[in-house]
C-alpha cells in the first residue's frame, strides 16, 4: 500500500506541475470534458482518464489545479482506480463525491491525493459516473476548511472506455 501511495503522489504531483518526465503522458483522445492518457512508467504501462472541474468553490480559496482520475497499470493488474486532488493536503477522511442520491467517501489519503481503496466501491462510483451528468467532490483542507469541485461527466465513458482498452 505505501509503494501504491508513494506512486500515485510522486506521478500526479510531477503530472499537475507539468515537470518534464522521462517519459511524457501521450493524449489518447479528448472527449468533451474528458481525456484519456498513457505513458510506461518503467515498471510497465500506466492509463488514465482525467478530468477538470468545471466550478470551484469558495473562488477565493488559493489552491493548485483540482484534478479527477481512473487509472489502470496493466503490470500491476489495478483497474479503475480513482483518485482526486483539490490542490491542496486533505483533512483525513473529508473527500466525498456526490452524484443524485449516492455517495462515495474517498477514505484515503496522503498529501494533496485521495484515493477509494475498495475496489468493489470504486466500480460502484463507476457505474454512476457513466450514467451522471455531473459529480461534485467536496472536502475538507487541514484547518478545515471546505471546497466544492464540479464535474462534468460529459465524455467520461469514452475516455474511461479509451484508457481501460489501452491497458487491456
Amino acid at each position: 500500500m505505501t509503494k501504491k501511495i508513494l506512486f500515485i503522489c510522486i506521478f500526479f504531483a510531477g503530472f499537475l506541475s507539468k515537470a518534464t518526465f522521462a517519459v511524457e503522458p501521450k493524449s489518447l483522445g479528448k472527449y468533451k470534458n474528458w481525456e484519456s492518457f498513457v505513458y510506461n512508467d518503467g515498471k510497465g504501462k500506466v492509463c488514465f482518464a482525467q478530468t477538470i472541474p468545471t466550478e470551484r468553490s469558495p473562488k477565493n480559496f488559493k489552491r493548485d489545479e483540482s484534478r479527477l482520475f481512473v487509472t489502470f497499470r496493466k503490470e500491476e493488474k489495478i483497474k479503475n482506480e480513482i483518485s482526486t486532488t483539490s490542490g491542496y493536503a486533505y483533512k483525513q477522511s473529508s473527500v466525498i463525491a456526490n452524484s443524485g442520491k449516492n455517495q462515495f467517501l474517498f477514505s484515503e489519503s496522503q498529501g494533496k491525493f485521495a484515493w477509494i481503496p475498495d475496489g468493489e466501491e470504486e466500480f460502484n462510483l463507476i457505474k454512476i459516473m457513466k450514467k451522471a451528468s455531473k459529480l461534485s467532490i467536496s472536502a475538507s483542507d487541514l484547518s478545515g476548511k471546505k471546497t466544492k469541485d464540479l464535474y462534468s461527466m460529459m465524455g467520461f465513458t469514452k475516455a474511461y472506455n479509451t484508457a481501460k482498452k489501452s491497458c487491456a
